[in-house]
């Protein structure tokens, strides 16, 4: 008896210890998150200077940033050396390979160059808040989880959903059938974080919900590009 009852303590402790450990881990975990969303929420700032700057003053900036980066990456993955901070910043997924500011710089460029200014602004602020959202509630409060999908909850894109149509609200509410853009936008881009797993989705979702938004835009307002023959 005696020797069950300890295996029973024994075995009850190290359940506890496991629990407290994987509990620890979660919110070393979480920590880590908003570490790198706080960074990817700098994006604020790239909004606030397209508004009073030159488009060509931005593009030329984000490609200075761009380059820095790069360097950083070449440093990391080919000298392989550890700098102080921003190796914290790095998922598990990207230690052998380029780092998500390089592809949201990279989809950033090309949004701004390619998509009227508020469907740019508004991309932008999906690929990074609504990200950040996605990924805090999906670890704080996720319950339910998508099948076949790894580390995706319901509630975590519900709220990446929430707050990408908010975006689009307040930045597209003026374009005609708003209602249908901000949609189909808020759609696409919690799609994209959603199911894409192998292309870096810092990259896909500014390009797949702006061009979208912006075929969208053309058909309901019957614009078309400049460089199409169309009479």
């Amino acid at each position: 008896m005696n020797i069950y009852g300890y295996a029973g303590f024994g075995g009850y402790e190290e359940r506890n210890h496991n629990k407290i450990f994987a509990m620890g881990a979660q919110e070393f975990n979480l920590k880590r998150e908003l570490q790198r969303k706080a960074v990817h929420v700098t994006s604020v700032l790239i909004v606030i200077f397209y508004y009073f700057l030159p488009k060509e003053a931005i593009l030329l900036s984000m490609t200075l940033f761009l380059i820095l980066f790069l360097e950083i990456e070449f440093i990391r993955l080919d000298l392989k050396l550890k700098l102080p901070f921003f190796h914290r910043l790095y998922r598990e997924n990207e230690k052998e390979r380029l780092g998500g500011n390089v592809f949201f710089l990279i989809g950033a460029i090309i949004a701004i160059s390619v998509f009227y200014k508020e469907i740019a602004i508004a991309a932008i602020l999906m690929t990074t808040i609504g990200d950040a959202f996605a990924a805090i509630f999906g670890k704080q409060f996720g319950r339910r989880w998508i099948p076949e999908l790894k580390d995706r909850s319901v509630e975590g894109c519900t709220a990446e959903f929430g707050v990408d149509m908010l975006i689009g609200f307040v930045f597209l509410n003026s374009y005609p059938w708003s209602w249908l853009i901000i949609l189909v936008m808020a759609g696409t881009a919690t799609i994209v974080e959603t199911v894409v797993n192998k292309i870096d989705d810092n990259l896909l979702i500014p390009l797949f919900s702006g061009f979208n938004a912006q075929i969208l835009t053309y058909m309901v307002s019957h614009e078309y590009p400049s460089f199409l023959p169309i009479a």
